[in-house]
């Protein structure tokens, strides 16, 4: 019996992709809607895996997602939400995949897939954000949804990438302040600098970026002749990062000009200067 069960499913997923061949590609898929109502829902998902396969990731979306709307009560239908929301992503429908990847979330709160989802939809952001010139408002979706990864599946398979991630993602809105506040130094706009700076180095301190920020701030501050402030912004320097070369590039700008690398005065990089001697700035 089990052999001719297996052999009556094989042989009903070879026809349904016989008789489905001449679709595909460009959306042709959808134009045989109509015919997938005579086959069970693992042969369509079995053609959803086929055009998978063969890097077809924009038609297996559409048979996965006839399976839902086939069969929207059947473990079929569970199973062929997550595949059309990975589906969607690799063809880089990006807001096709999330929508799927956040239905699966409301339907199956519970399932071990759900981690999966939760990752995808951060991923539909995420793989959006790779220029940092383009608009924050994506880096900013992604960081949230990498955030639930972490939070609520912190066990799973998914977390340590999820934290990786957030990581590069933290990192990318720093160097969008860094990018503006170098055009703002660049055209002499001392103030404006000061101000992108002082967000990378108050909100941003753990990227890669707060060294550099720290050496603009001696290079802004010292422009405008607030002495006290860029010796100071030297010092956290000294204190933290002297090993880099942006250490070395602000020791050879203030004692060019007979300064200290020290705290002086009450000003917000006081404040920090403090902290990081305490063992807080880090």
């Amino acid at each position: 019996m089990i052999g001719i069960r297996a052999g009556a499913k094989w042989i009903g997923a070879v026809l349904l992709m016989a008789a489905l061949s001449g679709c595909g590609g460009d959306g042709g898929a959808s134009e045989s809607a109509g015919s997938l109502e005579g086959y069970t829902p693992d042969q369509i998902f079995e053609r959803g895996e086929f055009e998978l396969e063969r890097n077809r990731s924009k038609d297996a979306a559409f048979y996965f997602s006839e399976i839902e709307r086939l069969y929207p009560y059947s473990e079929w239908a569970k199973q062929a939400l997550i595949m059309q929301a990975f589906a969607y992503h690799q063809s880089k429908d990006y807001e096709n995949s999330r929508a799927a990847a956040q239905r699966f979330i409301d339907f199956y709160p519970t399932e071990e897939d759900a981690a999966y989802a939760q990752y995808l939809l951060a991923l539909s952001y995420y793989d959006q954000i790779d220029e940092v010139g383009r608009d924050q408002g994506l880096t900013f979706q992604a960081l949230q949804a990498l955030r639930t990864v972490i939070e609520v599946y912190p066990d799973s398979e998914y977390a340590n990438s999820a934290i990786l991630k957030f990581d590069l993602a933290f990192d990318h809105l720093a160097a969008k302040e860094m990018e503006i506040g170098r055009y703002y130094l660049r055209h002499k706009h001392y103030t404006s600098a000061i101000n992108r700076f002082r967000v990378v180095v108050e909100d941003f301190q753990t990227t890669s970026h707060t060294p550099e920020a720290l050496h603009r701030l001696v290079e802004a501050y010292l422009s405008l002749g607030l002495t006290e402030e860029a010796q100071t912004a030297g010092a956290i320097l000294g204190h933290n990062y002297q090993s880099t070369e942006w250490y070395e590039d602000s020791y050879k700008l203030l004692t060019g000009q007979g300064l200290k690398l020290r705290d002086r005065g009450n000003n917000w990089l006081s404040q920090i200067y403090r902290q990081s001697i305490k063992g807080q700035w880090l």
